[in-house]
C-alpha cells in the first residue's frame, strides 16, 4: 500500500479483566511511534470493554475503557481482542454481534494472547489457521476443532489475525504499520522502539537450539523432549525413545539428570500432567477424556497422579483454576531445572 495513502485509521482495542497490558501496549506502540515520526495522527485507538469504566490488567495497572455498545457503531480499520485467563467468560452477545458485524464490514479483526478463543467462539476462525499463547494451545485445539492451531508467533489470514502475545505483538504491529505507512516509517518505528530484529509470522513461539539467555541445549535431551511432547496421548516408552535417538537408555537417563534433574520417566509424566492441568482449568472436557488425552489408562490413576503433582484433585482444580492465572502458581515452572543448559 503506498505511503500516505490512508489517514485517520481507528483501532478499537477490546480488553477483558486481567488482560496482559504489556502485550497490548506492545501492539499499540508502533502506531503511536508512527504518528510521532510522521508528524500526523494517522492512527487513533480506543480502549473498550464489556461494561466500560476501569479495567484492571494482570499486573494491576488500571485503564479507562468505553463500553462495547459505545464503539459498536464505529467503523474501525482494525479491532484487537486482548484477553488472558478464562477467555470464555468474556463472550457476551453484544461482543459476539460487534465482532461479526465488523468482520462482515471488512474490518481487520484479531486476537491477542487468548483472544483467538474469543474469535473462535464468535465463529470467525472456522476453517482458518490461528494461534494463542503456547500455554493455551492444547485447550485451544479442544475448544476450536474447526480451526487449524499453529505454534507460530502470529498468523495473518485474510483480514483475520491472531498473535501469541508478548513482544510478538510489536512485530505484528510493525507489520501493520508497514502495510499502511510504508517501509520508511515502519523501519524508523522499529529503530525507535529498539526492535531491530522484526520477526515474521513463520517464527515459532518456541524456537529450538539456543535458550533465550544463550545457553546451548543438549541435542539429545531436546530431541527426546520433542518426541515426548509429540506423544502426550499415545505414550512412547523410554527404551523406544532411546532407540529412535540412537543412544543407550542409560546415557539418556544421565543426560536428563544432568540437564533437568529428573529421570526421563519423571519428566515425561510431568509434561503430560502439565498438559492435563491446562485442559482441566481451561476447558469443560470430561476428566476421563482429559486422562486419555494425557496418556493415562484410567481416571483413578490420573486423579492420583494429578493430586500428587498439584496438591488438588482435577475436580478441585477446575474450581480453583478459574482464579485469574497471575494469582496462581505457574504449573509448568520447575525450580529444579538448572539455568545452564536448561530446557
Amino acid at each position: 500500500m503506498p505511503e500516505n495513502s490512508l489517514h485517520n485509521l481507528e483501532i478499537v482495542v477490546l480488553v477483558a479483566p486481567h488482560f496482559n497490558v504489556s502485550a497490548t501496549t506492545s501492539f499499540v506502540d508502533p502506531f503511536r511511534v508512527a504518528n510521532y515520526l510522521s508528524g500526523s495522527a494517522r492512527f487513533t485507538w480506543t480502549y473498550a470493554s464489556e461494561t466500560g469504566g476501569i479495567v484492571e490488567s494482570s499486573s494491576g495497572l488500571l485503564i479507562q475503557t468505553k463500553t462495547i455498545e459505545t464503539v459498536a457503531h464505529h467503523k474501525p480499520w482494525l479491532v484487537l481482542v486482548s484477553t488472558s485467563w478464562t477467555p470464555e467468560r468474556h463472550m457476551s452477545p453484544s461482543l459476539r454481534a460487534a465482532l461479526r458485524k465488523w468482520a462482515a464490514a471488512g474490518t481487520i479483526v484479531g486476537g491477542l494472547d487468548t483472544g483467538a478463543i474469543v474469535l473462535a467462539n464468535a465463529g470467525l476462525l472456522k476453517g482458518k489457521t490461528a494461534t494463542v499463547h503456547y500455554e493455551h494451545i492444547d485447550a485451544f485445539i479442544e475448544i476450536a476443532p474447526e480451526t487449524n492451531v499453529s505454534e507460530q508467533m502470529f498468523v495473518l489470514e485474510g483480514r483475520v489475525f491472531t498473535c501469541c502475545g508478548g513482544t510478538a505483538a510489536t512485530d505484528l504491529g510493525l507489520r501493520f504499520v508497514h502495510s499502511v505507512a510504508g517501509e520508511s516509517i515502519a523501519n524508523a518505528a522499529a529503530r525507535y522502539l529498539f526492535h531491530h530484529d522484526v520477526r515474521g509470522e513463520d517464527r515459532s513461539q518456541n524456537p529450538k537450539g539456543i535458550e533465550p539467555m544463550g545457553y546451548a541445549t543438549s541435542a539429545a535431551v531436546r530431541e527426546a523432549i520433542d518426541l515426548m511432547e509429540a506423544n502426550l496421548e499415545a505414550v512412547v516408552s523410554i527404551p523406544e525413545i532411546s532407540r529412535r535417538l540412537g543412544i543407550s537408555q542409560r546415557q539418556l537417563s544421565r543426560l536428563f539428570r544432568q540437564y533437568v534433574h529428573k529421570s526421563p520417566v519423571e519428566y515425561y509424566r510431568k509434561i503430560r500432567l502439565d498438559r492435563a492441568r491446562g485442559l482441566v482449568t481451561q476447558t469443560e472436557l470430561k476428566f476421563s477424556e482429559i486422562a486419555a488425552a494425557s496418556g493415562f489408562n484410567g481416571q483413578a490413576h490420573f486423579s492420583r497422579a494429578y493430586k500428587q503433582r498439584f496438591g488438588l484433585s482435577p475436580r478441585e482444580d477446575r474450581i480453583e483454576g478459574r482464579v485469574p492465572f497471575e494469582f496462581r502458581a505457574w504449573p509448568m515452572f520447575d525450580p529444579h531445572i538448572k539455568s545452564e543448559g536448561s530446557v
